[in-house]
C-alpha cells in the first residue's frame, strides 16, 4: 500500500520535490524544525520521502507562545506523514530582549529554538543537519528576522534554496493530501502583541483563549490583537458581516470579554500579516 508521502507527483511538482530532496543528500539523520504549518509539513514530508522516516526527526518547540490547538494539530500532521516527533521546551520568555518585543522578537525566539536543538537534540539523535521551512517568498520579505537566527546556526532552508514559493508548497501539500494543505497561516501568539509592549504569559493566555473561542464560534481564521483592555479582532473580509450581526456579535463579545478583555473591536481591514513589524521597518525605495 502506498503511503501518503509516497504518492506520485507529476510535472512541476515532481521536479520541485526532487529539487528539495537533492538538497538533503548527505543531511541524514535530519532534524526538521516543525510547527505543523504547511511549509514545515511539506518540508517534513519531502524529507521523509527523500531520506526515509527513520532518518528524519520532527522537532516541535513548545512554549506559552504555542497555542495548545496548534501543538495537537502538529502531532496529527506528523502522524499522517509517519514522522516521529521530539518536543523541546523553549524558554524565550526568560530572555529580556524577547519580552521587550522589538521588531527583532522573532530572531530571539528562533535563536532560542535552534540553540535548544543544538544543545538537546542534535547530539542525542546524531543529527547531521537541521532544516526549517522557509520558502522562497519568505526570503523576499524584510519582516523575517528569524531567518538571521537560522543563518547563525547553519540551519538548512531547502524549500527556499530550491525556489519553492508558497503556491508551490501548497500545491505539493494538496497533492500529498497533507492535513495542513489549506491550513491558514498561524503565526505564534506573541505576534498579536504590538511591538515594544511586553510579551507576558498572561497576555499570551488571553490571546489563546480568545482565538479558541472565535474558532468555536465558526471563525476558522482569526487574529486577536492585544491592545491592553481592547481586543482588536481581525477576520477575513467574508466574515465581517456575520461578526457584526446577531447573534454572532453578542457571542463574540461575551467570549472575548470572558477571556479577560474589557472592550472588543472588529478591524474592518480584515486579516493583516506582519503589520506590526512592517510599520517599523524602513521604507524600501527601489
Amino acid at each position: 500500500m502506498t503511503s501518503l508521502v509516497d504518492q506520485p507527483l507529476t510535472g512541476e511538482l515532481s521536479a520541485a520535490a526532487q529539487a528539495v530532496g537533492s538538497r538533503l543528500i548527505g543531511a541524514a539523520p535530519l532534524g526538521v524544525a516543525f510547527s505543523g504549518g504547511v511549509d514545515s509539513s511539506v518540508l517534513l514530508a519531502l524529507a521523509v520521502r527523500a531520506l526515509g522516516a527513520g532518518q528524519v526527526v520532527a522537532i516541535l518547540g513548545v512554549s506559552p507562545s504555542l497555542a495548545s490547538d496548534e501543538r495537537l494539530a502538529a502531532h496529527q500532521v506528523a502522524a499522517v506523514i509517519g514522522a516521529r516527533v521530539v518536543e523541546i521546551q523553549t524558554r524565550e520568555g526568560d530572555n529580556p530582549a524577547y519580552r521587550a518585543n522589538g521588531p527583532d522578537r522573532c530572531f530571539h525566539c528562533k535563536d532560542e529554538l535552534f540553540t535548544r536543538i543544538d544543545d538537546e537534540v542534535a547530539g542525542a539523535y546524531g543529527l547531521a543537519a537541521v532544516a526549517y521551512g522557509e520558502n522562497a517568498d519568505d526570503m523576499m520579505r524584510p519582516d523575517r528576522p528569524g531567518s538571521r537566527a537560522a543563518s547563525n546556526h547553519k540551519v538548512l532552508r531547502p524549500l527556499a534554496d530550491a525556489g519553492l514559493g508558497k503556491a508551490t508548497v501548497r500545491a505539493i501539500a494538496r497533492a500529498l493530501d497533507l492535513p495542513s494543505a489549506d491550513k491558514p497561516a498561524a503565526p505564534c501568539l506573541a505576534s498579536r502583541i504590538p511591538h515594544h509592549q511586553e510579551v507576558s504569559e498572561a497576555k499570551l493566555a488571553q490571546i489563546e483563549a480568545a482565538e479558541k473561542a472565535l474558532r468555536l464560534l465558526g471563525f476558522a481564521e482569526c487574529r486577536v490583537r492585544h491592545h491592553g483592555e481592547v481586543a482588536r479582532i481581525e477576520l477575513p473580509s467574508g466574515d465581517l458581516v456575520r461578526a457584526a450581526s446577531a447573534p454572532a456579535r453578542q457571542q463574540i463579545h461575551a467570549a472575548i470579554t470572558a477571556a479577560g478583555f474589557r472592550f472588543v473591536a472588529v478591524d474592518l481591514a480584515g486579516i493583516q500579516s506582519g503589520t506590526f513589524t512592517m510599520s517599523l521597518l524602513p521604507v524600501r525605495r527601489d
